[in-house]
C-alpha cells in the first residue's frame, strides 16, 4: 500500500509540475532603465501579445509629460496592461520589451508578473549597417534584418548600396549602373586569394522595391540612411561610365577586397554632375533626414597624376568634392554622413561622422564640432572573428575575436 501511495504522489506531483504556468521574465535585450517588481497577482497572457491589441486587457497611451519620444512606462498588474509613451515609437519600444520578455516556445498561455518598467534610450542614434553592394540580399532578407532591428529598438538602418564590386541601387538617369554595374563577372575566393571563382553575381533593387523596403522600415519606426560611397569605392560605377575616371579606363567591376585606386575624377565637371544627379534621385527614395557618402579609403593617386585635379589648385581635391555634395544636400534640406577619414580631407561641422577607425577619430571629430556614431571596428564589426575558437570560423587574417559580449559591452 505504502508503494502505491508513494507512486499515486509522485504521479499528482509530476502532473501539477506539467501544468505549472511559464512565467515572462523581462531581463531582456536591451536592458530597461528601471524594472520595479510589484506586490500583487499577475497578468496571464492566453495568446500572443498581438492577440491584445484592440481589448480592454491593453491600454496604450502617447503622453507627452515623458520627455524622451522614444521613451515609455510599462505596468503589468492583474487587470492588464498599460504603456504610456513619449511618442507613438516609446509605445512601440515597450511592446518590443513584452514580446522579448515572453518565453519563447510558450504554447498557450504565459504569467506576466506585476511590475512597473521605466526606460529611454541612452543613444539618438542606434543602427545597424548591411552592406549589400559586395553581398546582395533579396527584399525579403532585408526585411527580415529589420525586423530583427526593431526587436531590439534599433531606429536606423545604414543600407551600403554601392561599391566597388557592385551597384545595387536603381538610378533611371543612368541605367547601366544596374544593367551592367550590378555585376561582376566573379568574385576572389576566400580573403583575396589568388583564386577566382568566375561565376558571375549580381543584383539590384528597383526604386519601387526601396519605396516599399523604407515604407516597411517606418511602420517599425526605422530610419533607413542609404549610404552611396563617393569618391573612393566607385569602380562599379566606373566599369559603367569610364569617362568619370581620372584614367578612362577601362575598368571592371570588382572581384577583389579592400580598396582601390581608382576613384571619381574630381576635376571633371561630369563627375560632380553624376555624383548631384544620382543623390537627387536618392533623395526622391528615401526621406531621411542624413545621407552617407561614403567617403572613406580613398587614395589620391589617381588625383595626383591628373592634371584636371591639379587643375582645381585646391589643397585638398577630396575636400573640395566633399564641400560640393555638402551643399547640394543642405540646399535640398538633408545632411551628409561619412565615414572617419574625411576628418582627415577637409569637411564642415554640419556633416555626421561614422567613426569606423577605432574610437579616436570619433572623439575627434566631436570636439571639432561633429555629430558622431560610434561604430569603432573594436567592437562593432560582425565580419570579424565571433569565437577565440577560430577553427571553424571563416579565415579572415588578422582580425581578432568580437563574441557577443565584447560587443553588448
Amino acid at each position: 500500500m505504502k508503494r502505491t501511495f508513494l507512486f499515486a504522489v509522485l504521479a499528482l506531483t509530476a502532473c501539477l509540475q506539467g501544468w505549472s504556468m511559464e512565467k515572462a521574465d523581462y531581463r531582456v535585450i536591451p536592458m530597461p532603465q528601471s524594472i520595479v517588481m510589484q506586490k500583487g497577482e499577475p497578468f496571464v497572457l492566453t495568446g500572443s501579445i498581438d492577440s491584445l491589441k484592440g481589448t480592454k486587457a491593453l491600454q496604450t497611451i502617447v503622453d507627452a509629460k515623458i520627455c524622451n519620444p522614444e521613451g515609455y512606462r510599462l505596468t503589468v498588474s492583474k487587470r492588464g496592461i498599460k504603456i504610456v509613451g513619449g511618442s507613438e515609437a516609446g509605445v512601440f519600444y515597450a511592446l518590443q520589451t513584452l514580446r522579448k520578455s515572453l518565453p519563447v516556445d510558450y504554447t498557450e498561455s504565459v504569467e506576466l508578473p506585476a511590475v512597473v518598467i521605466t526606460d529611454q534610450p541612452r543613444f539618438a542614434y542606434r543602427g545597424m549597417h548591411l552592406d549589400c553592394a559586395r553581398h546582395f540580399f533579396s527584399v525579403e532578407e532585408v526585411k527580415q534584418y529589420i525586423d530583427m532591428l526593431s526587436l531590439h529598438n534599433m531606429n536606423r538602418f545604414h543600407w551600403h548600396l554601392t561599391d566597388d564590386q557592385g551597384w545595387r541601387i536603381e538610378i533611371k538617369r543612368y541605367p547601366r549602373l544596374t544593367e551592367f554595374g550590378s555585376k561582376r563577372t566573379g568574385t576572389v575566393i576566400g580573403n583575396n586569394s589568388d583564386i577566382d571563382d568566375h561565376i558571375p553575381y549580381g543584383g539590384y533593387y528597383t526604386q519601387e522595391q526601396i519605396r516599399e523596403v523604407v515604407a516597411y522600415a517606418a511602420e517599425r519606426y526605422i530610419e533607413i540612411i542609404p549610404e552611396i560611397d563617393m569618391p573612393g569605392h566607385t569602380l562599379a560605377a566606373l566599369a559603367c561610365y569610364p569617362e568619370l575616371g581620372c584614367t578612362g579606363g577601362p575598368y571592371e567591376v570588382g572581384h577583389r577586397w579592400g580598396v582601390g585606386y581608382d576613384v571619381l575624377c574630381v576635376g571633371n565637371p561630369k563627375s560632380l554632375e553624376f555624383a548631384k544627379n544620382v543623390l537627387a534621385e536618392v533623395l526622391e527614395l528615401f526621406p531621411s533626414k542624413t545621407i552617407h557618402i561614403g567617403g572613406d579609403e580613398t587614395p589620391t593617386t589617381r588625383w595626383d597624376d591628373c592634371p584636371k585635379c591639379q587643375a582645381l589648385g585646391v589643397k585638398s581635391v577630396q575636400g573640395y568634392f566633399t564641400s560640393q555634395l555638402e551643399q547640394f544636400l543642405a540646399e535640398h534640406g538633408r545632411k551628409a554622413l561619412g565615414w572617419d577619414e574625411m576628418l582627415e580631407r577637409g569637411v564642415n561641422t554640419t556633416t555626421a561622422i561614422m567613426s569606423w577607425r577605432g574610437v579616436k577619430p570619433g572623439y575627434a571629430a566631436a570636439q571639432a564640432g561633429h555629430d558622431v556614431v560610434m561604430s569603432p571596428l573594436t567592437h562593432c564589426y560582425f565580419d570579424y572573428y565571433q569565437t577565440k575558437n577560430t577553427n571553424y570560423e571563416p579565415s579572415v587574417t588578422g582580425m581578432w575575436p568580437i563574441d557577443v559580449e565584447k560587443v553588448y559591452s
